[in-house]
């Protein structure tokens, strides 16, 4: 029974002809015969993302599926065939015209771009720096250098397409039959093949290798940004230019921080007596420890604001502000002797003691939000 086309290129049935194209191509991506060699079943993954894709990004088949399912397109007539295509080659030629890396047939493609993750710290983070990532891309293969042909054999002029590197076929497409030209699916386009090809890479002049690349991450990064570096992707073929690396970078939550733009959150906590006399607190900051005062008075929920000492921000200049909520503790199992200065300051209590400059629905509505938090 086929998969559920929505569930193949992970969208959502709500999702639009931009997010289903977007999808798609970035599956197919993923499915590069460049990156997938060593996987046998890629073509057969890239078939059902084209079907998938096929259907939702045509209206009347969409709605058919999502009224009727697979049998109701099938009962219409739908039948996916990819059949006619050579290879894997053609079915990426068929719907992007040329390879993902970014090489149009009749030239060397250029390489794909590869993606790689680091995770870091929340004060890794704020500090930057430079760190190192490990990932596996295509590399040119050293041991035929390149032309997939065993050192010292000779490469031929190929045989089916007669060194022109291109076929006339005709194809089957989301839009409809077309006579094109597609790369031949023995040479691969080049128009000459090995004799004997290469036993390191199987004849493709490239291999999947283990590579580590240093990245310089600037202060301030936040989670989920990107760092790009160029070249660093899957090589060209036949000295095409290399696709690029994009590092996804994790910020690590931090149990003393909440962050919010540039702007770091912390609590710090104080017994009711100390916020009314007031008191020298120590609270975390990105470079350690640091005392506050915090003044007499206070009230719960207060905030006490640290200037420049949050993260510093990208391309601005100057940091971010580090924001103290003062938390104030109403103390619990008093000590006789304890009860006995309470009982003595309730008493004294005045209406001035207790007088505030906030009313009572700004207390409630920050109370409310203190709440919802």
């Amino acid at each position: 029974m086929p998969r559920d086309p929505y569930q193949v290129l992970g969208v959502e049935p709500t999702a639009d002809e931009a997010q289903i194209k977007k999808a798609f191509r970035g599956l197919a991506r993923e499915l590069h015969p460049d990156v997938n060699s060593h996987d046998p079943q890629a073509e057969e993954k890239f078939k059902e993302a084209a079907e998938a894709y096929e259907i939702l990004s045509d209206a009347d088949r969409r709605a058919t599926y999502d009224r009727y399912g697979h049998d109701g397109l099938r009962s219409g007539g739908y039948q996916p065939n990819f059949d006619s295509f050579g290879s894997i080659s053609d079915l990426f030629e068929a719907f992007f015209g040329g390879g993902t890396g970014g090489g149009g047939r009749g030239g060397p493609a250029a390489g794909a771009d590869v993606a790689a993750s680091l995770d870091l710290d929340l004060a890794e983070a704020a500090r930057g720096g430079t760190h190192e990532v490990a990932y596996e891309a295509v590399d040119r293969c050293d041991h035929c250098k390149g032309n997939g042909a065993e050192p010292g054999t000779p490469i031929e002029t190929c045989a089916r397409c007669a060194g022109a590197g291109r076929l006339q076929a005709v194809t089957r497409t989301p839009f409809g039959q077309m006579m094109r030209t597609v790369a031949c699916d023995v040479c691969g386009g080049d128009g000459r093949v090995a004799a004997n090809p290469c036993h390191e890479c199987r004849g493709r002049g490239r291999r999947l290798a283990r590579r580590k690349a240093s990245i310089q991450v600037p202060a301030g990064i936040a989670d989920g940004q990107r760092i790009r570096l160029t070249g660093a992707g899957h090589a060209g073929e036949a000295g095409a230019p290399a696709g690029d690396l994009y590092v996804l970078i994790g910020v690590r939550a931090d149990e003393r921080f909440i962050r919010e733009d540039d702007d770091l959150v912390t609590l710090v906590e104080i017994s009711a007596p100390h916020a009314a006399l007031g008191a020298t607190v120590e609270v975390p900051t990105l470079d350690g420890p640091e005392e506050v005062e915090v003044a007499a008075g206070t009230q719960p929920g207060e905030v006490v604001v640290l200037r420049g000492r949050g993260m510093p921000r990208l391309r601005r200049g100057g940091a971010g502000d580090l924001r103290v909520v003062v938390n104030v503790i109403v103390p619990r199992r008093l000590t006789r002797e304890q009860r006995k200065l309470y009982d003595k300051l309730a008493g004294s209590m005045t209406a001035e003691n207790l007088r505030t400059d906030e009313s009572v629905f700004a207390k409630l509505k920050r109370a409310l939000r203190s709440h919802a938090a």
